[in-house]
């Protein structure tokens, strides 16, 4: 058993019935309204069901940051992009042009001494 996550209602339902997961994260748009609903759902089943908003990743290198940036992106989340690197190295106009992309996948670029808890790595 292990923990899946659910783009949908309907495929929240599906997993919940299935009762083959431990835990349930709800990732897409309107999965706060629906967290009540299928947390009492998956209380009877001993499944626990979350939904957070956003996920804190720790950027190791400028190099990541790019290639993260540059892959599609997999979560409804927005994704606090903690930089583990100077980024007083990166050319204020890359820097710039690195922070509109993010900002249009809805994430932010951020120090790395800000980070508290990390949920994933880009290397």
């Amino acid at each position: 058993m292990s923990i899946a996550r659910a783009g949908s209602k309907n495929e929240a339902l599906r997993l919940l019935a299935a009762r083959e997961v431990l835990a349930l994260e709800l990732d897409y748009e309107t999965g706060w309204q629906d967290a009540v609903e299928l947390g009492r759902l998956g209380e009877k089943r001993g499944i626990r069901v979350q939904y957070r908003g956003q996920e804190s990743i720790a950027v190791r290198s400028h190099e990541a940051l790019i290639e993260g940036l540059a892959k599609p992106k997999t979560t409804f989340r927005q994704r606090n992009l903690y930089c583990l690197f100077d980024l007083g190295a990166i050319a204020d106009q890359e820097l710039h042009e690195l922070e509109a992309r993010a900002s249009r996948l809805g994430d932010y670029i951020l120090a790395g001494h800000l980070l508290r808890e990390v949920d994933a790595f880009w290397h």
